[in-house]
C-alpha cells in the first residue's frame, strides 16, 4: 500500500486574515512539503495542473523538476496533466525529461480536467471535450510505446517516422488515468490496460466499488494483468492529535474553498452540517485522527481494492505549520497502522 500527498497549491485568502499567499511563496510551501514528505517515507507527492489565479500549479513538471533536485526517493507525479489541451509530444517530453533528473521516479497522471480554463487558453474547443483526451491519449502511448513514432489524428498535425527525445530512466514509463467518476472513462483506460486514479471528493466513497470493479473487469477481460494496472484513490482530508482539533482546524479554509468554487458550478454554499456529514464514517472526508484516519483509508482499501491513497490536504488555504504538521503525522503515525493493519 503507497501513501502520498497531492497539492493545486491553492491561494484562496486566509480565512482568518483574509490576506491571500503570492504564488511564489505557495510554491516555496509545495516544495517544503514534498521534502517533508520523502522525510517522513511517504511514497509519492503529486502537483495538479490549473490556469486560474486560486491555483499556483500551472507548471507541474517545472515543480517537480525543482523537487527532484532537493529529495532523492519520492515518486513524483502530476495530479492531473489535462492532456485534453497539452501537447502529448511535449508532455511526454517533460515528464521523460522529469524521470531522468529523478533516476527514475517520474510518474504522468493524465486527466480530462475539472476545470475548463486550459480550453480557451490553448485553443481547443469544449465540444470537442472527449474526442481531444481520446485522440491524445492514444498518441501518448503511441509515443510511450514506440519510436520512432508514426501517427495521426484530427487535432494536431501526423507524426511520421518520427523519434521523440529524451527517452525516459524507465520502461515503461508510468502512465496513470484519473478519473472523477465516468464508467466510459474507467472502460477506455482499463482497455488499454492503464492504472488509474479515482478523484473521491463527495458522497460515500463505497459507491465508487462498481468503478473498481469494473476496471479490474474490463482489464480481464482485454487481456491485462490487474496487478500490473493498480488503482489509486485521491481524496481531501487532514490529520491532528484529535479529530474534533482537526475538524475545527480544516473547516473555515475548506468552507471558502468549496463555496467559491460551488459558485461556478451551481452547489450552495458549505455549511458545518455539511462538512460534519462528509466527514463521518461513510463521507468522504479522511479527516480526523491518526486513528480515525487510518481507519477510513482502510475500509477503502477493503472496499475497492486499492493499491494507492493520495491525501489532499490544503483544499483551502491552511496554515503552512499545519499542513507540514499533518504530512508529518500521516508519514509517521498514519502510515504503519494502514500498511500493516
Amino acid at each position: 500500500m503507497e501513501l502520498g500527498i497531492t497539492t493545486f497549491a491553492e491561494t484562496y485568502p486566509d480565512p482568518k486574515t483574509g490576506l491571500t499567499i503570492s504564488h511564489g511563496e505557495r510554491l516555496r510551501q509545495v516544495l517544503d512539503e514534498i521534502v517533508l514528505a520523502e522525510q517522513v517515507r511517504l511514497d509519492v507527492y503529486g502537483v495538479g495542473e490549473h490556469h486560474r489565479p486560486d491555483f499556483a500549479s500551472s507548471a507541474p513538471a517545472v515543480v517537480l523538476a525543482a523537487a527532484a533536485g532537493r529529495t532523492a526517493r519520492i515518486r513524483l507525479t502530476p495530479a492531473v496533466i489535462i492532456l485534453s489541451s497539452a501537447d502529448p509530444v511535449r508532455t511526454y517530453q517533460d515528464f521523460a525529461t522529469l524521470d531522468l533528473v529523478s533516476s527514475g521516479r517520474a510518474e504522468l497522471l493524465v486527466g480530462r480536467g475539472s476545470f475548463i480554463e486550459s480550453f480557451p487558453l490553448f485553443g481547443y474547443s469544449l465540444s470537442d471535450y472527449d474526442e481531444l483526451f481520446s485522440e491524445k491519449l492514444d498518441l501518448l502511448l503511441a509515443i510511450r510505446d514506440n519510436q520512432p513514432v508514426t501517427w495521426s489524428g484530427r487535432h494536431r498535425p501526423p507524426l511520421e517516422g518520427q523519434p521523440i527525445f529524451p527517452r525516459p530512466h524507465q520502461d515503461p514509463f508510468p502512465i496513470w488515468v484519473g478519473v472523477g467518476g465516468s464508467p466510459e472513462s474507467i472502460v477506455r483506460a482499463a482497455s488499454l490496460g492503464l492504472p488509474v486514479a479515482l478523484a473521491i471528493i463527495g458522497g460515500n466513497p463505497d459507491r465508487f466499488a462498481f468503478f473498481a470493479d469494473l476496471h479490474r473487469r474490463t482489464l480481464v477481460e482485454n487481456g491485462h494483468d490487474p496487478v500490473r494496472a493498480p488503482l489509486a484513490v485521491h481524496a481531501h482530508g487532514y490529520v491532528a492529535e484529535t479529530t474534533q482539533q482537526a475538524a475545527d482546524e480544516y473547516y473555515d479554509s475548506y468552507a471558502i474553498a468549496m463555496t467559491r468554487l460551488g459558485r461556478e458550478r451551481g452547489w450552495g454554499p458549505m455549511t458545518r452540517a455539511q462538512f460534519d456529514m462528509m466527514r463521518s464514517p461513510e463521507g468522504s472526508l479522511v479527516l480526523g485522527d491518526v486513528e480515525t484516519v487510518a481507519r477510513k483509508i482502510n475500509r477503502m482499501t477493503e472496499v475497492l481494492g486499492i493499491q494507492r491513497f493520495m491525501l489532499h490536504i490544503s483544499v483551502g488555504t491552511l496554515p503552512h505549520d499545519q499542513v507540514l504538521h499533518a504530512i508529518e503525522l500521516l508519514g509517521k503515525e498514519v502510515a504503519p497502522l494502514v500498511r500493516h493493519p
